[in-house]
């Protein structure tokens, strides 16, 4: 089934696409100062594990790595690698 328009993959089309999506964080190289040789990092990991009680790890994992896998029939696949983004339908 096409994860955009709903229709019936290989039953209603020839062909089906798969759109492999990778969102994850992005760190630069650190450069390291003055003001980092300062700070305490004890007191940040404390903070840091703080903020991370409570909350569920699935959601915690996908704020560093988040995959998706689409599968697209060929209009939408069209529609998706035109505007991979859906800019255009949020100016409507």
């Amino acid at each position: 089934m096409c994860d955009l328009c709903g229709k019936t993959l290989l039953v209603d089309e020839d062909v089906r696409y798969i759109a492999d999506i990778c969102v994850f964080a992005a760190y630069d190289v650190m450069e390291i100062t003055s003001f980092d040789l300062d700070r305490d990092i004890k007191a940040e990991i404390r903070k840091t594990l703080k903020n991370m009680e409570g909350r569920d790890t699935t959601e915690l994992e996908e704020e560093v790595y988040a995959k998706r896998l689409l599968d697209l029939c060929p209009s939408c696949r069209k529609i998706f690698i035109d505007d991979p983004l859906a800019k255009g339908k949020r100016k409507q």
